[in-house]
């Protein structure tokens, strides 16, 4: 019985383990708290609040119940160091079932230009690594101790540099991005082990915008989307509905077209601390296998000069 597990478990994650890999499908780990978590996507990004140090962290686990279903971290800190110039880092870790990982460690800039009294323009670009782990040391495909599979008889290390570019155009009231955070192509699996086998981490496009409604001078009305695309897969399209309350409470719901359905909310514990949270509901075929998805964030800003500079209203409003 504890061998069947193994090999259900083995099969399941195997199947989300070549959507990570394959060159015909979406790669890149999803966020339905996209709007809060844009430094990962777009390293156009830009808050132009001098003297503060955004930092954000977020942890998503997918399709709880089913054996071998990714769990993703993100952290991110950026801050600008003149009106023009905005520095960040960024961190992701995307796991599937312990066996397949990703780490994702880039450091971002961008350039903020005027473009008229209420908008501006920031341009970016992001460098770094990704790594690369398997660890096939607790997979057992037959009868018997050893896998006799060539296959698995290895686990696989790599590290692959990269570089991604963003634009991010805002006012006070709206921001359209649109963004490539991983510009190289890159191999994770060829010819292991005289097996020949091929996954290559594609190019994904990122672009999202926003914009803020006033209904009346207590709530407002926020609605953003998100579209990524990459080779061979089918364009993934959010739509979020937020509704901000005194400033302080937000809540709203979300459609990941042909993926699933989400409630959202956040709220403004102390002027710097914000904690959100996301539920999605799977309305896919995995609908059957799995109990949702669950997203928590947190946003910290620290006031490192005591400064009240800046624009109007950050793009992080949204």
């Amino acid at each position: 019985m504890k061998q069947f597990k193994i090999y259900s478990r083995t099969i399941i994650t195997l199947s989300l383990a070549i959507c990570t890999f394959s060159g015909y499908s979406q790669q890149d780990p999803q966020f339905t708290q996209y709007m809060y978590n844009m430094s990962v996507i777009n390293p156009g990004y830009a808050t132009t609040d001098l003297g503060i140090v955004n930092f954000g962290v977020l942890f998503r686990t997918q399709w709880v119940g089913l054996k071998g279903a990714p769990k993703t971290g993100t952290f991110f800190a950026h801050t600008p160091i003149t009106e023009r110039i905005e520095v960040g880092i960024t961190y992701t870790n995307d796991n599937i079932g312990d066996v397949v990982e990703e780490n994702n460690i880039y450091a971002d800039f961008a350039y903020v230009l005027k473009v008229s009294e209420n908008s501006n323009l920031s341009l970016g670009i992001k460098a770094g690594v990704t790594l690369f782990n398997a660890n096939f040391n607790n997979f057992v495909l037959q009868s018997g101790d050893v896998s006799t599979d060539l296959a698995f008889n290895d686990n696989i290390n790599k590290a692959f540099p990269n570089i991604g570019a963003g634009a991010f155009y805002f006012g006070d009231r709206y921001y359209v991005g649109l963004s490539a955070p991983n510009l190289l192509t890159t191999t994770h699996l060829e010819n292991e082990d005289g097996v020949k086998s091929t996954g290559v981490q594609d190019i994904h496009f990122f672009l999202t915008g926003g914009y803020v409604f006033d209904i009346n001078s207590d709530f407002k009305l926020k609605p953003a989307t998100m579209l990524k695309g990459v080779k061979g897969a089918p364009l993934s399209i959010d739509l979020t509905a937020n509704v901000l309350m005194y400033d302080r409470i937000e809540a709203g719901i979300a459609y990941r077209i042909g993926d699933s359905f989400s409630v959202l909310a956040n709220f403004k514990v102390t002027p710097q601390l914000r904690v959100g949270y996301a539920y999605d509901m799977t309305t896919s075929n995995l609908s059957n296998y799995n109990s949702g998805s669950h997203e928590i964030i947190l946003l910290f800003d620290l006031n490192l000069l005591n400064f009240n500079g800046g624009y109007d209203k950050s793009p992080r409003f949204f």
